[in-house]
């Protein structure tokens, strides 16, 4: 018996279902994840961070944004 032959014969449709089924319950538990109102608080954090880092990014320079090509000595 050789490879070609067990290949040949092994039933392959069962794994494009089993890899639909595992895709499926990783998808469900980060849906539930995102709407459960545990991880609330975690989220509405999240979401402020581009505003924090644009307000710390901001706060050491004088004068507000260089101008591009020159730097200070």
């Amino acid at each position: 018996m050789s490879l070609s032959d067990i290949m040949g014969n092994m039933d392959l449709s069962v794994y494009p279902q089993v890899g639909l089924v595992i895709f499926l319950a990783v998808f469900a538990g980060v849906v539930a994840r995102v709407c459960s109102k545990r991880y609330a608080s975690e989220w509405r954090r999240h979401g402020e961070i581009p505003m924090t880092e644009a307000r710390l990014a901001g706060a050491g320079r004088e004068g507000g944004r260089r101008e591009q090509g020159r730097r200070e000595p």
